[in-house]
């Protein structure tokens, strides 16, 4: 089944912490090719705090077997991996993070896992990378392809394609 994953990271070499998330999460038992990869998007913090710096951001999709639960398991794994610690405040700065989107028609609404991700139709960051890779996307629960919720949403963040792009992996 196909998995929207995003990948942000705002602290340290946050180019290199993307291109190893990426990199790791297709070494994830159950993951095939091929892979979709949005370009590399510069953005601002959401609710981080003064004291965040901007972001890096992209969205993948992958090819995966497995339950939703094993797949966030193995994300988090990859998180605690490159230095992301278990126990954090909401929103705070981090090398990693890695967040499903969705799993093909799944719904969830368990408090550890909501399939479709309960807030991708009000960010602009994660949009702008999914509307590159998937723009007739139709997710479980919304009425619009990705590409039309993107040209309608009214979140006035700072988006733009960053200048490093993910290189030669």
């Amino acid at each position: 089944m196909r998995a929207g994953i995003a990948l942000g990271s705002n602290v340290g070499d946050r180019l290199l912490a993307l291109q190893s998330a990426l990199l790791a999460v297709q070494t994830i038992t159950g993951v095939s090719t091929p892979v979709l990869c949005s370009s590399i998007y510069e953005t601002a913090p959401v609710e981080s705090g003064a004291e965040a710096g901007p972001f890096l951001n992209a969205v993948m999709e992958v090819e995966y077997e497995g339950t939703p639960f094993l797949l966030l398991k193995a994300l988090q794994a990859i998180e605690s991996q490159m230095g992301r610690p278990d126990q954090r405040a909401r929103n705070a700065p981090r090398t990693i993070d890695l967040d499903i989107l969705y799993m093909g028609e799944l719904q969830s609404s368990v408090p550890h896992l909501q399939l479709p991700h309960p807030r991708l139709h009000l960010r602009r960051f994660v949009l702008e990378p999914l509307a590159e890779i998937q723009p007739a996307l139709l997710l479980p629960g919304q009425e619009r392809p990705i590409k039309e919720i993107l040209t309608r949403l009214e979140d006035p963040a700072s988006v733009e394609r960053a200048e490093s792009q993910w290189g030669a992996l």
